[in-house]
């Protein structure tokens, strides 16, 4: 198995494969030559410079790796290359079995207003928006129909790159050709589409696991709604706060719209509900494993790493939905090397000590270890820790303990920020939607903090 991926989902697929008996062989670019991956692998094949472009991002580099060292399967992990379809296509090309959906379903799924037209026809709820405009004067056209405030959002991609609010209709030439440009160069792709805003949303995702016999199953949902600037914070499971019969509908959509895909592998359908109405409607599919995967994976106990690589080695899911079963709460905190008092400067350098936090309920995945040099060239992110309870409240707590036990030395990091904002009144009310951490709390704690207020 060639893990085409670097940090902690790198270590995540490592220790899967060991789970099931196959040899991992990891990539890495030269600042990651002695990285936890690289230690933890059977094997490990520098494939190019620090920059992305020039190693992960290069697929010619990374099939050259995986047939230099005769691996068989290729797992993407996430980020990077793992929603390119270029990818399967050239692991097809190749001979080597590529852990997730086909090329053609990737840029069905993928492709936002594609997937946007596949809800559509089932007859699912996609809200107001639009089809992939590029030119100012048909986006224009569309905001002038479905009315301010909306989203200008890329067509081909996600992760709140290509991502633009606009609240006033003056706005959009500049909001346009800002959103339009980040996307090319984040997607290769500068094509983008209208959402009419929610201003009290719920962000929620359904997990799903589909196989090669026609078994599409979903484990239940994950509540993502704590964001910053379309970024993931915190995300957790159950989503407590929406109404027991919308979220039985939006597992129903799920599984509905991954057949229609011919779905195989690990996804996750994304749906926006609104706070006030508990209308929802449908955003994207993510068509790899996501960051909060290991969510789902406490409160279900099932392995969706492992469910992955059994799923490409052509058996069926190891359960049906029947035996499907939500226990408990999850919630997962992403430690990034950051500084939220600076604006969230990323924080690259050396570790000097690490202790992350031990006990019943709780789990951290990373790829970090003392002494660790921090690069500056990728993802700020360097942790996450995970705790489960028997309910929201325990899990809570939890969390809390688990954060103030959390010892990180040599660089900054967002723990203490993390452990206020699970600590806050709104988010322990779930009161937080996916503008609450900028409109609400960020504020609130930037002033406690300029004051030193403990």
């Amino acid at each position: 198995m060639l893990v085409a991926n670097r940090g902690e989902i790198a270590v995540r697929i490592i220790r899967a494969c060991a789970d099931e008996g196959l040899e991992s062989v990891v990539i890495t670019s030269e600042a990651d030559r002695d990285s936890m991956p690289a230690r933890l692998a059977d094997r490990s094949v520098c494939i190019g410079p620090a920059h992305a472009h020039e190693s992960y991002l290069d697929i010619d580099r990374v099939i050259a790796a995986a047939m230099a060292t005769g691996c068989d399967a290729l797992h993407p992990g996430y980020g990077f290359l793992a929603e390119r379809p270029e990818l399967p296509e050239a692991c097809a090309e190749n001979g080597i079995t590529f852990v997730g959906p086909s090329a053609d379903t990737i840029r069905r799924g993928g492709d936002k207003v594609q997937a946007r037209a596949a809800a559509q026809a089932l007859g699912i709820s996609t809200g107001a928006g639009s089809d992939a405009l590029t030119d100012l004067a048909s986006a224009r056209a569309v905001v002038e129909s479905v009315g301010l405030p909306v989203l200008l959002k890329a067509a081909a991609g996600g992760g709140g790159r290509g991502m633009v609010l606009v609240n006033e209709i003056d706005d959009l030439d500049t909001t346009f050709a800002t959103a339009s440009h980040e996307a090319l160069q984040a997607f290769g792709d500068g094509r983008l589409y209208i959402e009419r805003f929610i201003t009290r949303a719920r962000h929620v995702e359904v997990q799903i696991l589909a196989d090669t016999h026609g078994n599409v199953v979903h484990l239940g949902e994950r509540d993502c709604s704590a964001q910053r600037r379309y970024q993931k914070i915190v995300e957790e499971g159950p989503a407590l706060s929406i109404d027991p019969a919308v979220r039985a509908e939006l597992h129903r959509s799920a599984v509905e719209l991954c057949r229609a895909l011919d779905y195989v592998g690990a996804a996750t359908v994304e749906f926006v509900v609104d706070a006030i109405t508990g209308d929802y409607a449908f955003l994207e599919v993510n068509t790899r494993v996501q960051v909060e995967h290991p969510v789902t994976e406490l409160i279900t106990g099932i392995d969706i790493v492992r469910e992955q690589l059994r799923i490409a080695g052509g058996h069926p899911l190891s359960f049906t939905q029947d035996e499907v079963r939500l226990d408990g709460h999850a919630i997962e905190c992403r430690i990034n090397a950051e500084d939220p008092s600076r604006d969230f400067l990323p924080t690259p350098g050396r570790v000097t000590t690490w202790i992350p936090p031990v006990g019943g309920g709780v789990r951290v995945d990373s790829h970090v270890f003392g002494g660790y040099l921090i690069p500056p060239y990728y993802d700020s992110m360097i942790a996450k820790v995970l705790t489960w309870g028997p309910d929201r409240e325990t899990c809570l707590a939890r969390m809390r303990r688990a954060l103030d036990h959390f010892t990180i030395e040599g660089i900054t990091t967002n723990r203490a920020f993390l452990r206020d904002l699970i600590s806050s009144d709104g988010f322990i009310e779930q009161q937080h939607h996916t503008r609450w951490v900028e409109q609400e709390f960020l504020p609130q704690w930037i002033t406690r903090d300029e004051k030193g207020t403990p």
